[in-house]
């Protein structure tokens, strides 16, 4: 993955799907690709690099202010 990237490569949709699998703990943590086939997203497998080795509280602490700030901003387009 290229560096600054971060979280820009992934939609709204996707950052929903993996908190979903958190929640419903679908997803294991630390986030491998063995955690990402199994909860049925391994197509995240090379845009999500930058998740490795985080903790799950950590995982849904960036997932939930990513998707606030996109919904912010989404809101002052509106």
């Amino acid at each position: 993955m290229a560096g600054g990237e971060a979280l820009t490569n992934l939609s709204e949709t996707d950052l929903k799907r993996l908190l979903s699998a958190l929640h419903k703990g679908d997803l294991a943590c630390p986030i491998i690709p063995k955690h990402l086939a199994i909860a049925g997203l391994s197509y995240l497998q090379d845009r999500v690099d930058w998740l490795q080795g985080l903790d799950e509280a950590a995982v849904r602490a960036v997932l939930v202010a990513v998707l606030a700030e996109r919904g912010k901003a989404k809101a002052a387009r509106a």
